[in-house]
């Protein structure tokens, strides 16, 4: 998220806005949203809990051998950029379904969704200073306000207008990549002298040590790499959830003669383009220019990755509104917001040095066995949640801080 907390359909007239009824969302979406929640944990578990040139370049730091390099290949194939991409588009769809459930409201729907914003950019703020610098809800604030200006666009035109928007900041860094040269070196690409020890100094330090690190990083997220890539890239996913829930994708209505060949389709045609990349960066020995293309590939392919995984939960939800998987996932995705905030709460206080202070001293498998047990008890705590409370605690908050009743 937020990732984000999409609300659910609520198309019925309604003189006054109002929170979306549980029982008026969409099982599906939630579902694949809580997957989603569940997903990109194994990407954010590196920046949790390692120096931040070893999410770009994983060769500059320890944990990259055995058992380490075979976790880091299934994540680097399997869920980077392709969990993040599955929470934007769920985002974008989550626009469309609060304007129209709006629409018939005596306040109007934009007003209310840039106050739904601004909510979600406080928290965001918050968030990546206080906690952690790889917030994406100061992104999706920001891009959630260009999006909106589109909502009403047909399926076609979505597509084609977040089509331009992400192949800017993609053109762009696969022309940087041939730039520097495939077998060249590249500063962004290798790690600084003293600048690894004093990142890890800085997290295992007390949390104003870990700050003005944060600090740095946070700013630079929010300015440059906003303005050059992120704000682009973005925004046009969030115009194509508009453009896949419009279109009755993400709300299950098509056949699953359809969704099992999206599923093939986005497969062969994203694990083509992921695979393409760590064949070229391996080749060249980790060299600037081919890590840059490398990456660049990898965001290609994981748009079709995302769509494989969107149609996958789309054909499994098909005819189904039980079960274990689906209830432990629509829980998740209902507290969408808060699980991804629990996330960081939990992780920080066992990587950075306010908490057990291990930032730095856990290789990737046991990395991976604290996502496991953070999505264990995210699963229990998201289920026995809903069962007293109607929505998670940080989506009460935005609802309020939208709504303007704190009753």
């Amino acid at each position: 998220m937020t990732a984000a907390d999409t609300v659910g359909d609520d198309r019925a007239d309604d003189p006054e806005p109002r929170p979306t009824a549980p029982d008026e969302r969409i099982v599906s979406l939630d579902v694949l949203r809580g997957i989603a929640i569940f997903g990109i944990l194994i990407i954010n578990i590196q920046s949790f809990s390692l120096p931040s040139i070893a999410r770009v370049n994983p060769t500059e730091y320890s944990y990259f051998s055995g058992a380490d390099l075979w976790v880091w290949l299934g994540s680097h194939v399997f869920f980077e950029q392709k969990f993040i991409a599955l929470f934007s588009v769920l985002f974008g769809a989550g626009i469309v379904l609060f304007m129209q459930s709006k629409q018939d409201a005596e306040r109007s729907a934009i007003v209310l969704h840039y106050r739904r914003t601004a909510v979600l950019l406080l928290i965001g703020l918050a968030h990546a200073y206080l906690f952690w610098d790889g917030d994406i809800l100061v992104v999706y604030a920001v891009c959630g306000s260009l999006a909106v200006l589109f909502w009403e666009e047909s399926p076609k035109q979505l597509l084609a207008i977040g089509a331009v928007l992400i192949a800017i900041p993609t053109v762009l860094s696969i022309d940087a990549a041939f730039r520097i040269g495939l077998s060249a070196t590249h500063d962004a690409w290798t790690a600084a002298d003293g600048a690894i020890q004093a990142e890890i100094e800085a997290y295992q330090g007390s949390w104003l040590d870990g700050f003005e690190q944060r600090r740095e990083e946070a700013i630079q997220a929010h300015t440059t790499q906003l303005l050059t890539s992120t704000a682009w890239r973005y925004t046009g996913l969030m115009l194509w959830g508009m453009a896949m829930y419009k279109s009755g994708l993400l709300t299950n209505d098509w056949s699953r003669r359809t969704y099992r060949r999206l599923i093939l389709l986005g497969a062969a045609v994203g694990f083509a383009f992921v695979g393409a990349g760590l064949w070229i960066v391996f080749s060249y020995d980790w060299a600037g220019g081919a890590g840059v293309l490398n990456w660049s590939l990898n965001n290609i392919g994981a748009l079709f990755v995302a769509l494989a995984y969107a149609s996958l939960v789309m054909y499994y939800c098909k005819g189904r509104s039980s079960g274990l998987l689906i209830t432990v996932c629509q829980a998740v995705g209902r507290t969408a917001l808060s699980n991804y905030l629990f996330q960081t709460v939990v992780a920080t206080t066992i990587f950075y040095g306010y908490g057990l202070g291990l930032f730095g001293q856990l290789n990737r498998v046991e990395q991976l066995g604290v996502v496991v047990a953070i999505w264990v008890v995210q699963a229990i705590l998201s289920v026995v949640w809903l069962r007293r409370f109607e929505y998670g605690p940080v989506e009460w908050l935005w609802r309020r801080g939208t709504y303007g009743d704190w009753r």
